[in-house]
Formats: structure tokens, C-alpha cells, sequence
């Protein structure tokens, strides 16, 4: 790291991806135990490489230094490694500014989170300047974005059978082409992961997924699973709803009621286009946090739970979807093809509002959540 990049740290505050340290003492366990757990907590937060600032007073940013003898590559590799399972990848780097030494742990951004202390099987994160335990929300949802757990999959507690809607489930298997029946039903819901079974109560669960396309009430068991909806311009219809149910339903009426409000002057398909992302994209996981629609005179906003993750070298805006069982679905399911087209929705929000304003899509690591901001109304009054 040369003096620039340095100089340009030292200006920020503390965060998820950074922490300065005056001094770590590496010849007590607790000093040990505290670079462990702050390397932990740095490499479970979204962000990117993260940096451990050694030699810097952390409230002052006073350079104090250190001596490079107290900290080195092989000690601090050791740690990790010890201390950290799966390890954490990270490097060390000195450099001299105000003839005083200090130390750059770099944490690089592994493929392997989330990471966990071995001494007590927590799992850190960090909430702005400090580390805290991950809550299970966040776990689950690092593990599905890294591939190793499909949240959809997961069977929902007090859950069965009973909750799916017959219809929507015989619609999906007869587009397949599979023949569906009393016999065969139970089987064939399990081997498509619609059902789950819970081996230690003997009785079947439905998953995330299956209640989020095939049943109409999943609101019982996934009070998330919603659209809120804020009127802000029209008084002839309500000023507020609340959409639930089955996806494609969800979708049906959100379109129907934002239709009514804003009318055929406003690009509509350009914000059913946004709607239809951020239902693909938005983390099912997080059980905390409903989709929320704000219709303003001076702005249309889209907000939904959990940060995209943008393909590598992606020069448009293209992401990686979250819910790929979910959207498999949702293509065979929706009659009128809407899905198909949803790869590459939002370019073509943007071209919709060419030399009428600009559309944000504003990425949020602190708040994990997605927002799609469009011109308001009085643009096409």
C-alpha cells in the first residue's frame, strides 16, 4: 500500500471494512483472541477487502506506530488459522509515515463466509465502529449468497401440506408436462422441494419457496411476505395497501392498484419492470423487512430487503438473482410472460425515462437494502 492509499484511509472513519488500532498485543492470548475476533467480524461484513489498521489511535487518528517485530505475516496467518474457521485469507503490509512503522492487515472478501471463532462458535459482524454477534438472519442469508445453503429450500416451521394451493401447484406440474395425482402428489412436491421432511417430527414442512409461489396465505407463516404501497398524489384511491399472497397474485394486484393511481400519462411498464426485479432480487430470508412502494409527486420509490450483488466485471446493470428456484417459477407460472424479459430490466427502466429525468438504483450495505428511485409524477403531468 503506498502513502496515498494510506492518507485516503486515514480519512474515513471507523466501519464494516475498516478498523485502526493503536497497539494489538500478540503475546497475551487476549490480544490474540481480540485480532481473531476483529478479523472475523471484518470478513463477515459485505463490502469488500477490509482493512486492520495498526499503529493509529482510533478516535485521534494519532500516528503512534508500533515495532514491526511485535507483529509479522507468519504470526498473524497463525492466528487466523487457528482461531478463525474456515480461515480467513489475509496479508500484512508495513509502511513508514512520520518515521513512525505501522501495520496493514488487508482481509480479503473469501468465498467461504460465513466465518466463525473456533474458542465459541460465534459468528461476528461489524454494526459501524463496533464487532457484534451475527443474528440468524444474516447468517443464513451470507450462506445462501455463497452458494453453500438455498434459503428457498428451507422447510418453515408449523407449516404442511395443508397451506399449498392445489390449483397453483397442478398449473406449475402441467406446464412441465408432469401428470400429477393423488397418488404421485407427495412425491413429486418433495422431489421439486416444494415439501420438506422434518425427519425428527415425521411430517412434512413446506419451504420458503414453496409457500412464497403455491400458496395464497402464506401471510400466516411469512408476515414479510408483503407490498406496502403509499399514495401520495391520488385522493381518489386509497392512501395506503397492503398487497399479500401468492407471487404472481402479489405482483397482479400491485400493478392493478399503482395502474389506478398514477394513471397512463407515467411510463408504467418501466415500474412494473422495477417490481418484477425486485421480487426476483429481494431476501426471503429476512423475515424483518416487506417490499415498501412510495408514490410522490416528486419521486416513485421502490425499496427492498437485502443489497444486490453485482455480477463480476459487469459493465451494465446486471446482478446475480438470489431466488433462482423461486424464479423458475415464477416464468412457467405467469401467463403473460413478464418474467422472461427481467434479466435485463434495469437498463431498459433507464432508457424508458430518456430526457424525462434520471432513475437511481442506490445500493445500501448499511441498511442491506435495494432502491429503485424514479421520477416523480409531475414529470409527465
Amino acid at each position: 500500500m503506498d502513502i496515498k492509499r494510506f492518507l485516503n484511509l486515514l480519512k474515513k472513519s471507523e466501519g464494516s471494512k475498516l478498523d485502526f488500532k493503536e497497539y494489538v498485543d500478540l503475546n497475551v492470548d487476549s490480544g490474540r483472541k481480540e485480532l481473531a475476533k476483529d478479523v472475523c467480524a471484518i470478513a463477515n461484513s459485505r463490502g469488500g477487502r477490509g482493512y486492520l489498521i495498526v499503529g493509529v489511535e482510533d478516535k485521534t487518528k494519532k500516528i503512534t506506530g508500533i515495532l514491526k517485530g511485535d507483529l509479522n505475516e507468519e504470526k498473524i496467518q497463525q492466528i487466523v488459522s487457528s482461531r478463525i474457521d474456515p480461515p480467513v485469507p489475509v496479508s500484512i503490509e508495513f509502511i513508514n509515515y512520520k518515521k513512525k512503522d505501522i501495520a496493514i492487515i488487508n482481509i480479503y472478501d473469501g468465498s467461504q463466509k460465513p466465518y466463525q471463532m473456533r474458542d465459541n462458535g460465534a459468528f461476528y459482524i461489524r454494526r459501524g465502529s463496533t464487532n457484534d454477534t451475527m443474528r440468524k438472519q444474516e447468517i443464513i442469508s451470507v450462506i445462501s449468497e455463497n452458494l453453500t445453503l438455498n434459503s428457498e429450500l428451507c422447510g418453515i416451521p408449523n407449516t404442511d401440506i395443508r397451506c399449498l394451493d392445489e390449483k397453483i401447484v397442478n398449473k406449475y406440474f402441467t406446464i412441465q408436462g408432469i401428470d400429477i395425482n393423488e397418488k404421485n402428489r407427495i412425491q413429486i412436491m418433495e422431489d421439486a422441494s416444494i415439501i420438506f421432511m422434518d425427519k425428527e417430527r415425521d411430517k412434512y414442512m413446506v419451504t420458503l419457496g414453496g409457500l412464497l409461489v403455491f400458496s395464497k396465505t402464506n401471510n400466516i407463516y411469512l408476515p414479510h411476505n408483503m407490498i406496502k404501497i403509499t399514495n401520495r398524489v391520488n385522493k381518489l384511491q386509497s392512501a395506503f395497501y397492503i398487497v399479500q399472497g401468492d407471487l404472481i397474485h402479489i405482483l397482479d394486484r400491485t400493478e392493478k392498484i399503482l395502474s389506478n393511481i398514477i394513471g397512463s400519462h407515467y411510463p408504467i411498464e418501466a415500474l412494473n419492470q422495477g417490481i418484477r426485479n425486485v421480487i426476483i432480487y429481494r431476501d426471503y430470508s429476512d423475515f424483518s423487512r416487506e417490499i415498501e412502494i412510495v408514490v410522490d409527486n416528486n419521486s416513485i420509490v421502490i425499496t427492498s430487503p437485502g443489497i444486490l450483488i453485482r455480477k463480476k466485471n459487469a459493465k451494465s446493470f446486471d446482478y446475480i438473482k438470489r431466488n433462482m428456484w423461486i424464479y423458475e417459477k415464477l416464468i412457467t407460472l405467469d401467463n403473460k410472460g413478464r418474467f422472461i424479459k427481467s434479466g435485463n430490466g434495469f437498463n431498459s427502466i433507464k432508457k424508458s425515462f430518456k430526457n424525462k429525468g434520471k432513475v437511481k438504483f442506490v445500493n445500501s450495505m448499511i441498511n442491506d437494502s435495494f432502491k429503485i428511485i424514479y421520477p416523480g409524477i409531475n414529470k409527465f403531468k
